[in-house]
């Protein structure tokens, strides 16, 4: 039975904050399960989130909610052991809405370090808002 793989200990990297207003638009908002809340990246292209787990996971599903109309049109997952270069797991390409959505991954490797990538935004100037990340699955020691 797949779990949600993020916990306390889970650490957590972004490319970039909204005019760098960690106290209004962190990371932290993807994980607080409050709608009121999320991440907004900066301008730009190829946005990114790092998760670093503290045990090796295998990855089933992949949960996101956006705003619409800023939410990422094409998506790559990668992944790696702690200290291994990242290697690509998938593509997805979520909706321009506000739902939750979910993306299967089928045949995911053990990792300890996801990436996902928006490579491009449905935002003309790249931005990305996220107010919900979970990643589900199976936890190992």
């Amino acid at each position: 039975m797949a779990e949600s793989l993020i916990c306390n200990n889970t650490q957590s990297r972004v490319s970039s904050v909204l005019n760098r207003d960690v106290k209004q638009f962190g990371k932290k908002f993807m994980f607080d399960s409050n709608e009121d809340t999320c991440w907004n990246s900066d301008q730009g292209e190829s946005q990114w989130v790092v998760l670093e787990f503290p045990q090796p996971v295998k990855v089933s599903e992949l949960r996101l909610q956006f705003q619409g109309g800023f939410s990422g049109k094409s998506c790559k997952l990668q992944g790696s052991a702690k200290e291994e270069d990242l290697k690509h797991i998938g593509d997805f390409y979520p909706e321009d809405n506000n739902c939750l959505q979910s993306f299967p991954i089928q045949d995911a490797p053990l990792v300890q370090r996801l990436k996902i990538v928006f490579e491009n935004s449905a935002d003309f100037f790249g931005r990305i808002i996220v107010y919900m990340l979970d990643i589900l699955g199976e936890k190992f020691l």
